[in-house]
């Protein structure tokens, strides 16, 4: 072989190498190279939980911190000494969430926020909302450690007093009423005091209202509170919406009379046709396919007396799902049982509106960026609805909004058995942070 055809060869050779190498680099989808694996400290996390829960703990391991009272603000001076300690910029709005920044490079730009509440039911348990708090802060922690300097600045908030009625957030988003100052709390205070108890101030609740663009993207890592992920051995859900819900309030009339005089065939037992419409309702909520749910939460009956044939009950029906049409189309499956149970049962059934909160949808791109971070991270994941209101439904009044979820041991949680692992608030977190960057890289598309 002469020397002049070797070396034309090896130049073909070197040439077709180098195309494979730069279809390798820059056409391979699933090659990520300025997406650091970034892993959160579970045990950090773990340690950072316990600390907060020790703010209200119950000898039986429950937490008995309501959102305004007294341990309560003590758990948010410790938020916010961690805030601190992580250099974030603290500061507390008007209707008293509080709000730790960090800058990004471009000030210009919109505020990427994510976060939850640490105000507890009565006897509840240490993650409900904590974990999003928690795992909020690590992300912050993992940002400093790591010396990454985002272009959009950050924002870790705190909702204040989430259980009472999401008072923080609908702050934030304007829908909070001069009446909702007059809520009672579980902490015995109003809703007014309260605010100003924790130093927001009552009286110029228009400041803390967020405008629409003021904030980019709003994300709320929050521990499932059902077993759907837990059964199915899952590490993340991704949050497609906040159901609503249709509530509707029931009054059956029979007549009240002697339980030892009145012949069957003749009675009109209240309870009895209740009853019917209990069974009605679960039929017809169970005989279309989905994840729509309906419960009768309530029934008072009157007299209520054991040797009295009930005149009188009263209950509620409450059907949640993420479409409202979807409530009203099984709602029409109840409609003709009503008339043919109060036929049957020779009753009165009246029923009235009493409650209708619309599905709060979680933005498209921002379900996807978290599937992506997930899988990206080798994390199983899965599609979900939520079935328990969360902040994020006001917040989706200000901002595209994305919830995570993290399982829940055995689908418990308001409860001192409620228990979410540290490896799974480790991976919670770490999809948390890897959405946030890819937001910051490259905005909503």
């Amino acid at each position: 072989m002469s020397l002049l055809r070797l070396f034309k060869e090896l130049i073909t050779k070197y040439t077709y190498a180098m195309r494979i190498l730069v279809c390798f680099l820059f056409f391979i989808p699933s090659i990520s190279i300025s997406q650091p694996i970034i892993k959160a400290d579970a045990q950090r996390l773990e340690s950072r939980i316990m600390a907060l829960s020790q703010f209200g703990i119950q000898t039986n391991g429950g937490v008995m911190r309501p959102g305004f009272g007294e341990e309560d603000i003590k758990a948010r001076k410790y938020i916010i000494d961690l805030m601190k300690m992580l250099k974030l910029e603290v500061q507390i709005d008007a209707v008293g969430n509080i709000i730790g920044r960090r800058e990004g490079t471009d000030s210009n730009l919109p505020f990427i926020s994510f976060g939850s509440h640490i105000d507890a039911v009565p006897l509840g348990g240490k993650y409900d909302g904590n974990a999003g708090v928690i795992t909020a802060l690590e992300c912050i922690e993992l940002l400093n450690e790591q010396n990454l300097q985002t272009k959009h600045p950050l924002e870790v908030i705190v909702f204040v007093a989430e259980e009472d009625g999401l008072f923080g957030s609908t702050g934030m988003s304007g829908s909070l009423t001069d009446a909702d100052l007059n809520f009672v709390c579980n902490s015995g205070k109003t809703v007014g005091q309260g605010i100003n108890d924790v130093g927001g101030n009552s009286k110029e609740l228009e400041k803390a209202i967020r405008k629409k663009g003021e904030i980019l993207a709003f994300i709320e890592l929050h521990i499932e509170q059902g077993a759907t992920l837990y059964t199915e051995k899952l590490d993340i859900g991704v949050v497609e919406g906040i159901v609503g819900i249709e509530e509707w309030a029931i009054t059956i009339e029979g007549m009240t009379n002697h339980a030892g005089t009145t012949p069957m065939n003749v009675r009109q037992d209240a309870l009895v046709a209740a009853s019917k419409l209990v069974v009605a309702i679960n039929d017809a909520v169970n005989s279309v396919p989905g994840a729509q749910v309906g419960t009768v939460g309530t029934l008072n009956v009157e007299p209520n007396v054991s040797n009295v044939v009930p005149g009188k009950v009263s209950m509620t029906l409450e059907m949640r799902d993420l479409s409202k049409k979807k409530i009203l189309s099984v709602y029409n499956k109840v409609k003709p049982q009503i008339k043919k149970i109060a036929k049957e049962t020779r009753t009165k059934i009246q029923v009235k509106k009493d409650l209708s909160h619309g599905p709060a949808l979680a933005d498209k791109r921002l379900q996807n960026l978290i599937k992506s971070s997930a899988e990206e991270l080798n994390f199983s994941n899965k599609l979900m609805p939520s079935g328990a209101g969360h902040d994020s439904q006001e917040m989706a009044k200000v901002a595209p909004m994305g919830m995570i979820f993290v399982p829940s041991k055995d689908g418990i949680s308001h409860s001192p058995d409620e228990y979410t692992s540290p490896e799974d608030m480790a991976k919670g977190a770490a999809v948390l942070l890897r959405t946030i960057l890819k937001i910051d890289k490259d905005g909503l598309q």
